[in-house]
């Protein structure tokens, strides 16, 4: 009883006085259950308390009768009474505030109305002091301070309406004495206001201390009764208890309902026969059963031991505490513990292990067990003094399947491909999926060179095969990269490394071939990777150019528009090819600040030194025409150049529709309203090219080089398919421009066959930005000299 004074007497100490006044709800509690219950006891003395403020009332108007007009002694009492009654509906609202979650609000309206009485009692005692004896004053005090008392005392009160009620009857009294003079009684009603309202505190802050140990052990005792009722209710925990012969002894039916028999049924049976089973007749025995029967015969302690059981014929898993029974003369009577059946833990822990281990899409191992079957192979390679290998596979043009026809059609694919892959392998190989397309097979003994070498074409050779889902063939292609171990790495990261740069080399010599890793491909990734870090700084050093390629009327020769080229002279390391970093700015996303900037300095360049009636062309990526503020770059580099709109086209290639074909188009739909017109490039190199003539409104479609080069070979397929795309574009209002054009046969040809347009060599290089303006001033004097 001491330890719980001490705890509530720490508990009261502890309160703030909001908190005791019920201005603040203490840290961890139910602000409304712990001040509720009191709220609620109001309306039970309601009454009482009604009566107690009208016979005090009929007290101070016999006093006050003779010495106070009776109309200002009536107006007095109805405005007590009128304040009385206001106070007695607040608590009737109140009633029911222990089953209910009462507001502050409430409760400083309900403290308002008890002032409201202290207030009247207050003008009672400044009125005694202006028309009557100063005797007068002091004895309506009496009975206002016997109200103070009845309110302070009471224990159903509310402490922050007993104090506003004190302080309201204290500040009449303090000026009811100071205007009839007696000073003595204006201290006496200060003292007495101001211990009536520490008392009233202190007593509201041990209350709601003990409401609040109430509440917390209310809680406890709740939390407690649930445990019990869980532990009662449940099957799963049970005590247990052998003898010194391992028979069951004293089986409680919780016990029984785990070994699915009655108490009787199992009392005095074998422990050890009645959870091992068949294996009890045919001697074979889970290494768990045998680590307990070794525990149970040492007479050891154990505890959470794992067991494997065999119940009614279904394989159970139960965890097992014991200890032995020794009485005080250390003599062994045999075991007691406690149990539990933990089969559903122990499957979802399994379920765990797997997926933490295997791919869920495909069923085959991960990277973390692809990993770990390396580790393994090295190992093993290192002992015996031989070779593994690690081979990684990557899909070709899965993405574009991928993104044209969803992932549900993706992930299909993939599981084929898993099952085509698993067909492949021998006992000696592990295959398994690093993620995504991406795919991984473990060698643990290449000892012989071809296997490595006959594995990867008919992996490449398997995985080509055609594709038959949902009523749709399809056709992907596999690159391969491979690497030796312990040759080219003696850890698991050297490996998968090394097997990396030789499928990235593979992949960039257009795939569906494997490469083994050579020592020299380091030393490109190492150029890679300081090209890359040169390109980051390319912009803010000032080493990109652009570069303009005329594009001619065929009719005419006259130009009518320039191709923007972007060009890299690096401090570090000379001209770099466009072919070597755009490629590698696109994998980096730097083509999005790039390509920002092209978009400014062509259409500045085209703005403010080119005729009105040129065009400027800018290639743009799939990665910036995806990027959400792509639209508004085009807007910001047309007005800060002042470039008409209809002088701005945006080339772009097949590509962007591979990855979110929605996104394109919309964007590409933005850029055309504002004015500027679209042009398709390398037409006829992609996938589904007239379906994207179909859906979006292009002006103008660039027949590839490839085609043009076939032309002038006299090859009837391509003549073919440029005629064919001259009388699509005509039929749909739109240009043709023909690339690559070296000389004048090719240029007359591309003529006959009703090109709108030509690019190539033929009419210019690409040039400096200085060069177009000079060509664009003689092509304007020219015209101005036929003209004159």
């Amino acid at each position: 009883m001491s330890e719980q004074a001490s705890t509530l007497k720490a508990k009261a100490a502890s309160l703030s006085i909001g908190q005791v006044i019920g201005m603040d709800a203490p840290e961890g509690s139910d602000w409304a259950q712990v001040h509720g219950h009191q709220y609620a006891l109001l309306k039970e003395r309601m009454g009482v308390r009604a009566a107690l403020h009208v016979l005090g009332f009929l007290l101070a108007a016999a006093m006050l009768y003779s010495a106070v007009p009776l109309p200002l002694l009536g107006v007095w009492g109805m405005a007590l009474l009128f304040a009385v009654g206001l106070s007695a509906r607040a608590d009737r609202r109140l009633g029911d505030a222990d089953t209910r979650s009462i507001s502050l609000d409430e409760i400083k309206t309900h403290a308002t109305t008890s002032a409201a009485k202290g207030a009247m009692w207050g003008v009672g005692m400044i009125l005694s002091a202006l028309v009557a004896d100063p005797a007068a004053t002091v004895l309506v005090w009496s009975i206002a301070a016997m109200m103070v008392l009845a309110s302070s005392a009471s224990r159903f009160g509310a402490s922050l309406s007993s104090i506003s009620f004190t302080l309201a009857v204290g500040a009449g009294g303090l000026l009811a004495a100071l205007i009839a003079g007696q000073f003595i009684l204006a201290t006496v009603v200060l003292l007495s206001t101001l211990m009536s309202v520490f008392g009233v505190i202190e007593s509201a802050r041990v209350a709601v201390a003990v409401r609040l140990t109430e509440s917390a052990m209310q809680e406890k005792s709740e939390v407690v009764s649930m445990l019990l009722r869980e532990f009662e209710e449940g099957k799963a925990d049970w005590l247990w208890q052998i003898d010194t012969r391992r028979r069951l002894k004293s089986v409680s039916p919780r016990f029984a309902f785990a070994l699915g028999q009655e108490s009787t049924q199992v009392e005095g049976q074998s422990f050890l026969q009645l959870i091992s089973g068949n294996g009890w007749k045919t001697g074979r025995f889970p290494q768990s059963l045998h680590e307990l029967a070794e525990r149970l015969k040492r007479k050891e302690n154990f505890s959470n031991l794992l067991v494997k059981v065999s119940i009614d014929g279904q394989d159970r898993w139960w965890e097992l505490s014991g200890t032995p029974i020794i009485d005080e003369f250390g003599n062994y009577h045999g075991f007691r513990g406690v149990g539990s059946d933990v089969t559903e833990q122990r499957e979802s822990s399994e379920k765990i292990e797997y997926l933490a281990r295997y791919d869920t899409l495909t069923h085959l191992p991960n990277r973390r067990m692809l990993n770990e079957a390396l580790g393994e192979a090295l190992q093993y390679a290192a002992q015996w003094r031989s070779r593994c290998a690690f081979m990684m596979i990557d899909l070709d043009r899965f993405k574009a399947i991928n993104d044209s026809l969803g992932h549900l059609v993706g992930d299909r694919m993939l599981a084929e491909v898993a099952a085509r892959l698993k067909s492949l392998m021998t006992d000696d190989e592990v295959c398994g999926r690093l993620g995504g397309d991406e795919f991984a097979v473990v060698i643990r003994d290449a000892a012989k060179r071809d296997r490595i070498e006959n594995l990867a074409r008919e992996i490449i050779e398997r995985l080509s095969e055609p594709y038959e889902i949902e009523n749709h063939v399809l056709y992907v292609g596999a690159s391969v990269g491979s690497a030796l171990g312990p040759r080219d790495g003696r850890t698991v990261e050297e490996l998968l490394r090394n097997a990396d740069l030789a499928l990235y080399r593979a992949k960039d010599e257009g795939g569906g071939t494997h490469r083994e890793y050579e020592p020299s491909l380091h030393a490109n990734a190492e150029e890679r990777r300081q090209l890359e870090h040169s390109l980051r700084h390319a912009l803010e050093r000032d080493e990109l150019v652009l570069h303009y390629q005329p594009v001619v009327d065929a009719r005419t020769e006259g130009v009518v528009s320039f191709e923007a080229l972007i060009r890299w002279n690096s401090a570090e390391h000379g001209f770099v090819s466009p072919g070597k970093f755009v490629p590698l700015a696109e994998d980096t996303r730097l083509i999005v600040p790039i390509g920002t900037w092209v978009m400014q300095q062509a259409c500045r360049e085209a703005a403010a030194h080119w005729p009105a009636n040129v065009r400027v062309n800018v290639n743009v990526s799939p990665e910036q025409l995806l990027e959400p503020d792509f639209v508004a770059t085009v807007v910001r580099a047309l007005s800060e150049s002042r470039l008409d709109p209809k002088r701005l086209e945006i080339e772009v290639t097949e590509s962007i529709f591979l990855r979110d074909a929605s996104v394109a188009r919309k964007a590409l739909e933005e850029c055309m309203a504002i004015g500027c017109s679209i042009a398709l490039d390398d037409f006829g190199t992609g996938y589904s090219s007239l379906g994207y003539l179909r859906k979006l409104k292009f002006s103008t479609i660039k027949v590839d080089r490839t085609f043009v080069q076939g032309a002038a070979q006299q090859s009837p397929e391509s003549i073919a398919i440029i005629r064919a795309v001259v009388a699509m574009a005509d039929s749909l209002g739109m240009t043709t421009t023909a690339e690559g054009v070296e000389n004048e046969e090719e240029a007359a040809m591309i003529r006959g066959l009703n090109c709108t347009k030509i690019q190539g060599f033929h009419f210019g290089r690409p040039m400096p930005a200085s060069d177009v303006r000079a060509i664009l001033s003689r092509q304007a004097e020219e015209w101005r000299l036929k003209s004159a």
